[in-house]
């Protein structure tokens, strides 16, 4: 039994490695699951950074898989702004990213949380399946599908609080506590569907060498 709740991690971190491709944009490097699966384009004086194929979840523990990570130092404090441009039901924001199996999200989503209860909320991995960790009180994040919104994302690790805002109001789904991840990455992407991005800005306080030892999960 030990061995078959080990297989699926392993092989999780073993297909991220052996998979991973690098791309640049927005001023960042970002390390993705599979190049092929998005694409950059140029509108104007803007880049588009844009999932065109959808990947779910491994065998498995059911987490997110499919999200661009950026080659940053891990934050403590983090603002993420963006751009961002469902084309089915919604994208994810990664925050606290640690490895494949150790990291937060926001799923931003057109249904509200009270319809489906792994939507439109702030979710928690650690070394398992996503479990939601925010409120199911609406409204969704994104009235509607294929158009622009404007997201922020702030992230405290020393109180644990995350936000997110979308054009300037407050989602009260997306807000949460998590005091296990205080620190990490961030990326963007989908849980299993498309959609677009432009204008990431990503502002934080990194960790010293030494906090990222002591905070390392285990």
């Amino acid at each position: 039994m030990n061995n078959m709740k080990i297989w699926p991690a392993v092989f999780l971190a073993s297909w991220m490695l052996i998979a991973a491709d690098v791309i640049t944009v927005f001023g960042y490097r970002w390390t993705l699951p599979a190049a092929s699966d998005w694409k950059i384009e140029e509108q104007g004086n803007e880049s588009v950074l844009r999932l065109i194929a959808p990947r779910g979840p491994l065998p498995g523990p059911r987490r997110p898989i499919q999200f661009a990570l950026a080659e940053t130092p891990e934050f403590r404090r983090v603002t993420v702004d963006l751009d961002a441009r469902p084309l089915d039901h919604s994208l994810i924001v990664v925050f606290a990213y640690r490895d494949a199996a150790h990291f937060n999200y926001a799923h931003l989503s057109i249904d509200p949380a009270t319809k489906e209860h792994v939507h439109n909320g702030v979710f928690h991995v650690y070394g398992g399946e996503r479990v939601r960790i925010s409120s199911e009180a609406g409204p969704a994040a994104f009235p509607a599908s294929n158009r622009w919104y404007h997201v922020r994302l702030t992230h405290d690790g020393e109180s644990g609080t995350v936000g997110v805002m979308v054009d300037g109001r407050s989602i009260p789904a997306l807000h949460a506590i998590d005091l296990s991840l205080r620190s990490g990455r961030v990326g963007i992407g989908s849980f299993d569907e498309t959609g677009d991005f432009k204008n990431v800005k990503v502002d934080g306080v990194p960790i010293s060498n030494e906090a990222a030892h002591l905070e390392t999960p285990h």
